[in-house]
């Protein structure tokens, strides 16, 4: 039997959406301007911070965040290994040198003990991503006394303790790729309370024009992108909305007190964390490529939640629970559009 296909992931985009980018396209002012400030002040006021600088991308906004916290060659800076390579590659580019931490079984995130153990004098910034829309432990985090960069590419509009989470640190960058939380196609940007690391940011995205010369980059957003922004931000509580009814769906018919799926953990609740479910992760007794290939069969494209492991594309070992989410996690297709249909396929799917 020939099955429609389920995406892993998929964008939702309105009607309205594809308005006002043809009204952008049609006016000519194409690159950056007008819409490039409007979605930085709105993108701000949201997650509650002073301002933001709109750039090309997730990895472009990541790496001005750490050239405006001076980090460079010597410097040490920590970040998990259960992430995607775009966090190695910015570490790269500034030629600092990459320390990686461990994470925690229940929820994918950085494990504040493990880098507690691997902060030295050199420590210069700790990248802190929210993986799968939890927010990481924050608090224990700060104690380090490090700078924190937050990671919001997959989880803006999550909370801690009833905060915003983007508002712990002394930066936050955000990824507005394709399949995010919200969408301008590719497209990022950096945001913080300190205006002289946004004016340095702001000055290093624009390469052209400047009185005196220094290496600087071409990180600039469109217009175009920045008013599909500006649409997606104003439905983006609708989409936290739609992706926790569907986690509700998954806790209700796959939970072990259900009695149907014992050999599923799902994703834990935690007091105080406003998760928004960029992910629905669970972790399984048996072998998560098995049960990947099983599901792909049926037309139900779920993944493992992260291509490969930083330590492994390094060669370095030391780091079992990634290790171990590697072998039994799995990523579940949740996001904004999938139909209620679509989510009892997979469920009935996953029960098999």
């Amino acid at each position: 039997m020939k099955h429609n296909i389920i995406p892993h992931s998929k964008p939702t985009i309105s009607k309205k959406e594809c308005i006002v980018a043809a009204k952008v396209i049609a006016s000519g002012m194409l690159a950056q301007g007008k819409y490039v400030k409007s979605f930085e002040s709105a993108v701000a006021n949201y997650i509650g911070v002073k301002d933001g600088v709109a750039t090309s991308s997730g990895t472009a906004a990541l790496h001005l965040a750490l050239l405006a916290l001076g980090v460079g060659r010597g410097d040490e800076v920590l970040i998990p290994t259960y992430v995607c390579t775009a966090l190695l590659n910015a570490i790269k580019y500034v030629d600092a040198t990459l320390k990686l931490v461990d994470v925690n079984w229940c929820d994918g995130n950085i494990n504040a003990r493990e880098a507690k153990k691997r902060v030295t004098k050199k420590t210069k910034a700790i990248i802190v991503p929210h993986m799968f829309g939890m927010p990481a432990n924050i608090t224990e985090l700060k104690k380090l006394g490090v700078p924190i960069i937050e990671d919001l590419a997959q989880s803006i509009g999550a909370t801690f303790n009833g905060k915003k989470v983007g508002t712990f640190g002394d930066i936050a960058i955000c990824s507005f790729y394709a399949t995010k939380m919200m969408t301008t196609g590719e497209g990022g940007m950096v945001l913080s309370n300190s205006r002289a690391m946004l004016n340095k940011i702001r000055d290093l995205r624009d390469y052209d024009n400047k009185i005196s010369y220094a290496l600087r980059f071409n990180y600039k957003m469109t217009d175009i992108q920045a008013v599909l922004g500006i649409e997606q931000l104003k439905q983006l509580n609708n989409f936290i909305k739609r992706r926790r009814m569907i986690a509700r769906m998954y806790d209700q018919q796959l939970g072990t007190d259900t009695g149907i799926c014992p050999q599923c953990e799902l994703p834990r609740r935690r007091k105080g964390r406003g998760n928004v479910y960029f992910r629905y992760v669970i972790k399984v007794s048996g072998s998560a490529v098995s049960i990947i290939k099983k599901l792909r069969a049926q037309g139900i494209y779920a993944a493992s939640p992260i291509f490969k492991p930083l330590h492994s594309y390094l060669q370095q070992k030391g780091f079992p629970i990634a290790d171990k989410l590697m072998q039994h996690a799995i990523s579940l297709p949740i996001y904004p559009s999938l139909t209620d249909k679509g989510s009892k396929r997979i469920i009935s799917a996953v029960k098999e």
